[in-house]
């Protein structure tokens, strides 16, 4: 039964693709990512637009959910430390424990960024 739950709480936190570009853009990194890069790994990856020539509207967009919906469930569900003051993320020992499910499912999505 325990290897159900880690399975359904990857794929819960992979339903969505902002989710999943977070994971894919942590993924290998050793220091703590901006909020900033994130969002334009976003911007570039999922509306395939350079982060420069976006409107202003999708860039806030893209940043509130983010702050509000996506870093909070990826922090909740252990694979991330989200720091809104510093606005920061980095990720957790706990994406090394679910490597295998987590890279099976990125690398089945051709637009996230390389891993």
């Amino acid at each position: 039964m325990v290897g159900t739950h880690k399975l359904e709480t990857v794929l819960d936190v992979c339903n969505h693709k902002h989710r999943r570009i977070v994971l894919a853009t942590l993924a290998n990194r050793e220091q703590p990512i901006p909020i900033k890069d994130l969002t334009n790994a976003i911007i570039e990856h999922n509306h395939h637009t350079p982060p420069t020539e976006a409107d202003n509207e999708t860039v806030t967009q893209v940043r509130i959910n983010l702050h509000h919906v996506h870093l909070p469930k990826l922090a909740e569900a252990g694979f991330i430390q989200y720091d809104p003051e510093r606005k920061a993320v980095e990720s957790t020992p706990q994406i090394g424990r679910e490597e295998s499910h987590l890279s099976t499912i990125l690398a089945m999505d051709p637009d996230l960024p390389t891993v």
